[in-house]
C-alpha cells in the first residue's frame, strides 16, 4: 500500500519571544518529521505520531530532557521544547479539515520534512 499524503495544518503567527536561551533549529511555521525510532527507557513521544509530519505552531522554551530525568540523570543540557501541529485526518485518515492534534515534542525527535 502507498503511503498516504499528509495535509499539513496551518498555524497561526509566532508568540511573542522569549525562546529558549539556545538557537531552536526550527520556528513557527515550519515543516518537521518525527522520528520513526524506538529505544530503552521512558520516551515521552506518542507512538501514533512517530514516522508523520507536522508543522512547529511554536518554540515552548528549553527544558531538561525527561528521557534522562526519568533514568535519574540531571537531563541537561535543556532541550527546545516545540508544539507541533498534526492533521487529523492524516494521522487517522478520518476528521474534517479543521481538526488537528498539538503535540509538544522536544527538537532531538524531529527532522526536516524535506529530509528522506
Amino acid at each position: 500500500m502507498a503511503p498516504r499524503a499528509e495535509a499539513l495544518p496551518e498555524v497561526g503567527p509566532a508568540p511573542p519571544p522569549p525562546y529558549p536561551a539556545g538557537r531552536p533549529r526550527f520556528s513557527p511555521g515550519d515543516a518537521v518529521k518525527v522520528s520513526f525510532r524506538d529505544g530503552p527507557g521512558h520516551i515521552r513521544t506518542p507512538w501514533y505520531i512517530r514516522g508523520r509530519t507536522g508543522r512547529v505552531e511554536r518554540v515552548c522554551g528549553a527544558f531538561p530532557n525527561p528521557e534522562e530525568l526519568a533514568a535519574r540523570r540531571d537531563g541537561l543540557p535543556a532541550l527546545p521544547l516545540y508544539r507541533v501541529r498534526f492533521a487529523l485526518a492524516a494521522l487517522w485518515g478520518a476528521g474534517a479539515a479543521q481538526d488537528t492534534l498539538d503535540v509538544e515534542l522536544y527538537e532531538h525527535w524531529l527532522e526536516p520534512a524535506d529530509a528522506a
